[in-house]
């Protein structure tokens, strides 16, 4: 839970031109903000370049944030959900046209965040195992429509509420309950075809 005092008074040093407190907002949000982007892309290049475009686009309006309409990690949440969303529309065309050639071949995707980690499991085969299942849940998720995968993505994997999910996304909490229904409901869909051809 955000110390709402704590994040204002960072807020304030920051826009009275004190750098220290920029670099800990980007530390406190970075790898929530990576991650939401990565899953949303699906490519950690892509994911690399959303997340410097959020704080960019986060730093430059950081002055129209209100303590009290919320916490800034919603704000910042939906700061990256509206990026997403312009980068899923404008690539959508590209994903279309695109061919099978243009993909570099044995070009292996990058690591998530979480799979980069050293692996403290019990044993090897549990690691292989978890990353195994990461990249399933990862893919299944790139199947889902963006509005369904967002939804999932702000609730299972970064742990947001019904209230902050429904802010972020502009619609109401009954949408987002719908839409993390639907939206899980389909993930088990897919994984469960996944692991049927895999055994």
């Amino acid at each position: 839970m955000e110390d709402t005092q704590a994040v204002a008074a960072l807020v304030d040093r920051c826009l009275g031109g004190d750098g220290a407190a920029w670099e800990e907002i980007v530390r406190l949000y970075h790898r929530r903000i990576y991650n939401v982007c990565y899953r949303f892309a699906g490519a950690a290049e892509d994911a690399e370049d959303l997340t410097q475009e959020v704080f960019i686009k986060m730093y430059r309006t950081l002055n129209s944030y209100d303590v009290s309409k919320g916490a800034l990690v919603t704000w910042v949440t939906a700061i990256a959900r509206n990026l997403l969303v312009d980068h899923f529309r404008r690539s959508k065309h590209d994903r279309l046209t695109d061919s099978l050639e243009s993909a570099p071949a044995g070009h292996d995707k990058a690591l998530t965040l979480g799979e980069q980690l050293p692996d403290l499991g019990p044993s090897p085969d549990a690691g292989v195992q978890t990353q195994e299942t990461q990249r399933a849940v990862h893919l299944a998720l790139q199947r889902l429509s963006p509005e369904l995968r967002e939804a999932v993505i702000l609730r299972d994997l970064q742990d947001m509420e019904y209230r902050e999910i429904a802010q972020v996304l502009r619609v109401p909490e009954g949408t987002v309950k719908s839409r993390i229904n639907r939206g899980r409901a389909e993930l088990a869909r897919h994984l469960s075809r996944t692991y049927k051809q895999v055994n």
